[in-house]
């Protein structure tokens, strides 16, 4: 037997769905004790997982199927008139990689993220134990995309590069003062984060999941082709 067919799961108790109000979800992950290896995170992210610092998991709600793994497909990108406008916006921007972190920029910037977007959500209010667990706590293959405006650090993309596969995105966060908002900085890390896959030669930019009647996630239909697992088989969306 297989290395990853001795993989153990759990599951958690039902809790409240983040994003359709109302439902319940149960998330599945992998045993977090133990050490994936490369080939192992590759097969997992290709049946939906996703990995959160030492979590790996996926929805496993027994009446609903609403969450949607789905994926860009980069060589065949073509960016539309808004992320063309999105990329003119950021000319002069400057993007550079680092691995995750800890530091009083990178924290402060988290902070104002939370405070200003997301004060309804479940990681308000944000603490230095959630973002250190959350976002430095990974694997050797995690990083950051780092946005800077001059000297200033405006926005962060915590990502994985998946071995043989491409790049799954895991969380941005940004600067969310009003002046910055013509920029789609959200939008301006998606379009990075593609052309460092391709850049990398690799295939995929897994944007996590989709949901149809979650006004947050209808971004992620705008990357096109896009690739949706549906039935354990990974399908273009029309």
């Amino acid at each position: 037997m297989s290395r990853f067919e001795d993989l153990r799961f759990f599951a958690t108790a039902p809790h409240p769905c983040s994003y359709l109000e109302g439902q319940e979800a149960t998330t599945l992950f992998v045993d977090p004790e133990i050490r994936l290896n490369p080939d192992d995170i590759a097969r997992l992210t290709d049946s939906g997982f996703r990995r959160s610092g030492r979590y790996t998991y996926r929805p496993h709600c027994q009446n609903c199927q609403a969450c949607i793994s789905v994926r860009v497909c980069c060589a065949e990108f073509q960016p539309k008139r808004r992320q063309r406008r999105t990329r003119y916006a950021n000319e002069d921007l400057t993007f550079t990689l680092s691995k995750p972190t800890m530091t009083e920029r990178h924290y402060g910037l988290y902070v104002d993220y939370i405070n200003a977007r997301h004060r309804d959500g479940d990681m308000y209010p944000p603490s230095i134990d959630q973002y250190h667990s959350f976002l430095v706590t990974g694997g050797e293959n995690a990083f950051f995309l780092e946005a800077y405006l001059d000297q200033r650090l405006i926005a962060v993309t915590h990502f994985e590069r998946i071995t043989g596969r491409g790049l799954s995105a895991i969380y941005t966060f940004f600067d969310p003062r009003p002046e910055l908002h013509a920029r789609s900085l959200g939008r301006m890390m998606i379009l990075q984060l593609i052309e460092q896959a391709l850049l990398e030669k690799l295939d995929y930019l897994y944007l996590g999941y989709w949901i149809r009647d979650a006004q947050k996630m209808a971004y992620k239909t705008e990357y096109r082709p896009l690739e949706m697992l549906v039935n354990g088989r990974w399908i273009r969306a029309t």
